[in-house]
């Protein structure tokens, strides 16, 4: 799976909550370290989630994400590609729910 497959249905699922596509590049940012030109490289390439996160300097409050996602807690999940994967759509369900920016980047 690519990121750039992902990607739209993020900014859809924020802009129909009612966010904006920039609240949501801020908070990729904030988990993966990436610049926003980095993130289109990442789309341009059609970069994997393996290679998108093989790549990211996670932040390092990434590990302060907890709950669940997709039926498991994001805690708890031992493959770190996935892990990184369910921060990823956990902050973004975040997002769209209406949690303020600054507690979504756990600052």
């Amino acid at each position: 799976m690519t990121f750039a497959a992902i990607y739209p249905l993020y900014v859809n699922k924020v802009i129909k909550k009612g966010r904006t596509e920039e609240e949501l590049l801020r908070v990729i940012r904030w988990l993966t370290g990436y610049t926003k030109a980095q993130l289109d490289r990442h789309i341009a390439k059609q970069s994997t989630f393996a290679t998108f996160f093989e790549k990211a300097k996670l932040n390092p409050n990434a590990a302060k994400i907890t709950g669940v996602i997709c039926g498991y807690r994001v805690e708890e999940i031992e493959n770190p590609l996935t892990q990184k994967t369910r921060y990823l759509d956990k902050i973004v369900d975040e997002l769209a729910r209406g949690k303020k920016i600054e507690s979504i980047m756990r600052s």
